[in-house]
């Protein structure tokens, strides 16, 4: 059973919302697309595990801080005999392995996921026998991309392939798993030491003044949008969202933007832009939200 689900980390939210109101850097523009192709496999991965009908509790993403190190494993499921971990890669293309190194067509080197692997079971390990469990750990990378090869990999390398997945869920799905109470401490231990921010997280600089203004297609992310009675409206592909609906997905918006700054009227009003009225916000404001103050001075949480 799924005993954590995976959501986008705040990180990757936030570089989201800025890759459409601002100018990325190159660096950090591929960064963001590196990130969200990385998520978009590991969600592919997460529908492979849910799948599975013996008994066993599943972490899609977990955060760990061992011994002041912190450690990301895409994937984890604890089964009777055994704990598997995965480091999930959704390369795509040709790519071939030389010298313990891994290479794209073109000769790039890109970062090896064996030595993350490697370095992610060993802390794994120590944690787990320091909370006073001796269980075996498998540890894979999984390459989800059905479009992705790799040449001259060794046989010996604990390499999951997108042709080999189907198989290799069929063989983890036989497991004679019988889950203990003790099972269940270790998943509440694991669950309790979850992190919530990554310590590496990487975000541009930015400030209010900086970024677009406006409200977004909730549908296409289009900035082509316009009021019309009680709707916003998409010229790109045509969705409509209630006005009460779109303020309150810009206030999320803000919030995680600028997670210091006081939600106001006049705040929300500059935001969204294309709202004439203030009075139209701050009924939303009220409606929804809890307001904290009086006259200007007021603003909502």
């Amino acid at each position: 059973m799924p005993y954590k689900s995976r959501t986008e980390s705040k990180e990757l939210q936030i570089l989201k919302l800025l890759y459409r109101r601002m100018d990325l850097p190159d660096q950090m523009k591929q960064y963001y697309f590196n990130l969200k192709k990385g998520f978009e496999g590991e969600v592919k991965f997460d529908l492979l595990t849910k799948e599975l009908q013996c008994e066993c509790f599943i972490f899609n993403d977990l955060m760990l801080s061992i011994n002041n190190t912190a450690i990301q494993i895409d994937s984890l499921i604890i089964a009777s005999e055994t704990i598997y971990i995965f480091e999930v890669k959704n390369y795509e293309g040709d790519y071939y392995y030389e010298s313990d190194r891994l290479y794209m067509k073109n000769k790039v080197e890109v970062n090896n996921p064996l030595i993350q692997l490697k370095r992610s079971e060993s802390l794994l390990r120590q944690l787990l026998q320091s909370l006073g469990y001796h269980l075996p750990i498998v540890a894979s990378v999984v390459f989800i991309n059905p479009e992705f090869t790799l040449y001259h990999a060794p046989l010996h390398l604990p390499f999951i392939f997108p042709t080999q997945l189907n198989r290799y869920f069929r063989k983890l799905n036989n497991l004679q798993s019988k889950l203990s109470r003790k099972h269940k401490d270790l998943a509440n231990q694991l669950f309790s030491l979850h992190c919530e921010e990554s310590p590496y997280r990487q975000l541009p600089s930015y400030d209010f003044d900086r970024l677009r203004k406006g409200i977004t297609c909730a549908k296409c992310d289009s900035f082509f949008t316009y009021i019309e009675r009680m709707n916003v409206c998409c010229k790109e592909c045509g969705n409509n969202e209630l006005i009460a609906t779109a303020v309150m997905r810009n206030v999320e918006e803000f919030k995680l933007l600028f997670p210091d700054r006081k939600i106001t009227t006049n705040a929300i009003y500059e935001w969204c832009k294309i709202i004439e009225s203030k009075k139209k916000i701050k009924r939303v404001l009220e409606t929804n939200l809890k307001i904290v103050g009086a006259n200007r001075w007021s603003y909502y949480q």
